[in-house]
């Protein structure tokens, strides 16, 4: 080997694994605690909900709540941006209040995270989830990272640049070695969340090797926390999902690769199974005997007349690949996505 040349890693399809086509996944799904629990809870979108109630019910105890009686769960991120925007000076003051005690909790989650060992020297974290999409989210990443500054500390963070309903898809390109990848128009991906289960085609759009390009042609959204299924339930809903967007993509004469990439709450095996993390899915998806590679692989459906070959990661990670394409000027980079939890991991650049 010349010595000018790095040594190269091989990229090994398993699930959960570390070392991916383009990056290494140095660390992902940790738990912190504090004295009240889980650091990452506190900054949470049940948290901003939270916190956003207390500035309500202040106010509501000297005058009247500019929301009335809809339930900060209720309130929607558009309504909350419009409500910012509007003319409502009191009900734009108690979203500007929320905003800055949301934003000063996530710098500190951000500041413990810096000092644990796996995420040191970590130069640019991104901001996941549904929160990053609205305007009062980008807002509150924004004033994060001057607090970040504020305290010395010398790390970039910026919002997740595509869509968050779609960066958990679009992040599945990159558990795919470019040989599936070849001569095919799409791939399959799901994302499973502690409230939704999407699945998409994602459409490469390949140019010369290049999949930053990709994009996600279609895809259908079932929310499980609202019907309350069993753990069988919704694997048999999520491959009802896979089977009729494979049908419709081949009817348009999408040359659909075998492969399907699946991002999913928890700590990950390598045989498919979850250790942990999966507390939020309907059922018990950590049951020692439960693995949710060997159920998918019954039920998923073939592709193009083949038994698809099927990857699953983090959600968390599945959604942060999803920016690899803009982070390759950044050796070690990180995700944080702000939903039901607050999913994270850490990426070196390979």
């Amino acid at each position: 080997m010349a010595k000018d040349k790095k040594p190269r890693l091989p990229a090994i399809i398993q699930h959960g694994w570390h070392v991916l086509p383009h990056v290494i996944v140095d660390a992902y799904n940790e738990e912190l605690k504090d004295k009240d629990g889980f650091l990452g809870d506190r900054a949470s979108k049940g948290a901003f909900r939270d916190i956003l109630d207390k500035w309500r019910k202040a106010v509501a105890a000297n005058g009247e709540d500019p929301f009335g009686d809809v339930p900060s769960y209720s309130l929607t991120k558009s309504q909350l941006d419009k409500y910012f925007a509007g003319d409502d000076p009191m009900a734009a003051a108690l979203i500007h209040s929320a905003v800055e005690e949301f934003a000063n909790e996530l710098a500190t989650v951000v500041t413990r995270f810096l000092q644990v060992e796996e995420w040191k020297d970590t130069q640019h974290i991104v901001i996941g989830g549904g929160l990053s999409g609205s305007h009062i989210g980008r807002l509150a990443i924004g004033r994060a990272l001057i607090l970040l500054k504020e305290r010395d500390l010398e790390v970039e963070m910026s919002p997740i640049t595509n869509h968050p309903d779609e960066a958990g898809l679009l992040g599945g390109i990159e558990l795919a070695p470019a040989w599936i990848l070849d001569g095919h128009d799409a791939i399959v991906a799901v994302d499973i969340g502690g409230t939704n289960i999407r699945a998409g085609v994602v459409e490469l759009k390949m140019k010369k090797g290049d999949i930053t390009k990709a994009g996600v042609w279609k895809s259908s959204l079932w929310r499980h926390h609202d019907d309350d299924p069993t753990r069988d339930d919704a694997i048999a809903r999520m491959a009802e999902m896979i089977e009729t967007l494979v049908d419709e993509a081949e009817d348009e004469k999408l040359r659909v690769a075998p492969f399907i990439a699946v991002g999913c709450p928890g700590l990950i095996t390598r045989d498919g199974t979850i250790e942990k993390g999966a507390q939020n899915l309907p059922g018990d998806w950590e049951e020692h005997d439960f693995s949710l590679s060997g159920e998918l692989v019954q039920q998923l459906p073939l592709i193009n007349g083949h038994e698809p070959l099927f990857v699953i990661h983090n959600d968390a990670v599945v959604q942060g690949l999803s920016e690899a394409g803009n982070m390759r000027d950044v050796e070690h980079w990180g995700v944080f996505t702000i939903g039901t939890g607050l999913g994270n991991a850490r990426f070196t650049n390979r």
